[in-house]
């Protein structure tokens, strides 16, 4: 196989397992919060929004470390060893202790009727596990320095000491850069556009979800809801992905028009829902809420709040991505590295305070954060569209 071959297909190979280890994860975490208030009439209880916000939390601060890991362990078998995690967390939901389900949690972050119940994170569980062993199919690239008939085996275990001791310095390096990155101008203006992706990751994840399968007004359809709302939020994502991502290259109106588009988005789906859905859903207890919304709360409306979340969502993350690619082509590891510290910090702790605060509340946080953040985005992007201007390479690093 040649080498572009070889980096098809493991394009390919990466592609398929994520694609089943987060179609696995992401559904068990959008409806974690509504399975596990269902058993908490049994002996078990917990909270689905502790636990993802334990993730979240862990997640965070084990990015700080994460590039010394894969250094030191490789890419495979770290990818290996998530994907177990993952795997860990979802089958838990089978037969779910608070001590266990706690714990599964933990480790993530480091990488119905019982009957269904089962069934269903059964089956998430071996989604998930497929996945996972995908990873052992991608194939090593060649080996571009290949040793000679007179080259000692000495000379061959200094290669690979000084190898080693090179890989763990540039991890030590890209973790102080990390640190240096976090205090420029342009890092703190776009860790407050960065932090609004965490909460509204929060929302449309976890706790959107929750709202629609506790409204009793919705009939016998509510939990089933659930799950169409989550394939809406996709469809969006998928749209907005499409759209903002792959066409990118042939803006020339910059990024600024699509974040504009994704907060306006974002505060109609707001605003919906703040209409379409009763303040205590949150935090409904098993038997749901039969409290009043501002107008006679609507499946149609939410699913169609389902899709606005998914596709404002994925405005954002293009152009963030974009423009942290662009500002740090160079070195872009440490700059990556925060923005998911800073989103996944930031998701934690909206899924702590989920377990407290009314939808009205929520929604209002999101808001206030939403409109800094884009206002501290459009800042960014016209000092780098003026450095581009001027035929300036755009680094203040």
């Amino acid at each position: 196989m040649s080498p572009e071959s070889k980096k098809l297909f493991n394009i390919i190979i990466l592609g398929v397992a994520f694609m089943f280890m987060f179609t696995a994860f992401q559904t068990c975490g959008n409806v974690a919060q509504t399975v596990i208030r269902s058993l908490n009439n049994t002996d078990f209880h917990g909270s689905g929004y502790t636990s993802m916000a334990i993730i979240y939390g862990v997640f965070s601060a084990s990015n700080l470390i994460t590039p010394s890991v894969v250094t030191i362990v490789g890419p495979q078998l770290s990818m290996f060893a998530s994907g177990l995690f993952y795997s860990m967390y979802i089958a838990v939901f089978i037969q779910p202790f608070p001590w266990s389900f706690y714990t599964a949690s933990v480790f993530i972050g480091i990488a119905a009727a019982e009957s269904d119940r089962r069934t269903v994170f059964i089956a998430l569980t071996v989604i998930s596990l497929v996945g996972t062993v995908l990873f052992f199919l991608i194939r090593k690239p060649d080996s571009e320095n290949v040793l000679g008939e007179d080259e000692s085996s000495d000379d061959q275990d200094m290669e690979v000491n000084e190898s080693a001791q090179n890989n763990l310095t540039k991890a030590v390096d890209a973790f102080k850069k990390s640190f240096k990155l976090c205090v420029t101008k342009e890092m703190l203006l776009l860790s407050i556009t960065t932090a609004y992706t965490g909460l509204e990751l929060t929302f449309f994840s976890g706790v959107y979800g929750t709202c629609i399968g506790a409204i009793n007004k919705f009939g016998a359809e509510e939990k089933s809801l659930i799950g169409l709302s989550g394939i809406f939020i996709g469809i969006g994502e998928i749209l907005g992905g499409s759209l903002f991502g792959l066409l990118s290259k042939n803006n020339r109106f910059g990024r600024n028009p699509v974040v504009l588009l994704g907060i306006l988005v974002h505060f109609m789906a707001f605003y919906l829902i703040f209409l379409n859905m009763p303040g205590d859903a949150p935090i409904a207890p098993i038997e749901g809420t039969d409290s009043s919304a501002y107008i006679r709360s609507s499946k149609e409306v939410a699913i169609l709040c389902s899709f606005l979340l998914g596709l404002g969502d994925s405005c954002f993350n293009t152009q963030l991505l974009s423009i942290l690619g662009f500002l740090y082509s160079e070195d872009s590891a440490p700059a990556f590295a925060i923005f998911k510290f800073v989103q996944s910090i930031c998701a934690a702790v909206a899924f702590f305070y989920s377990n407290y605060l009314l939808l009205h509340w929520q929604l209002l946080v999101m808001v206030i954060f939403g409109f800094s953040g884009t206002i501290s985005f459009f800042t960014v992007e016209w000092e780098a569209a003026a450095f581009v201007a001027r035929g300036s390479d755009y680094q203040s690093i």
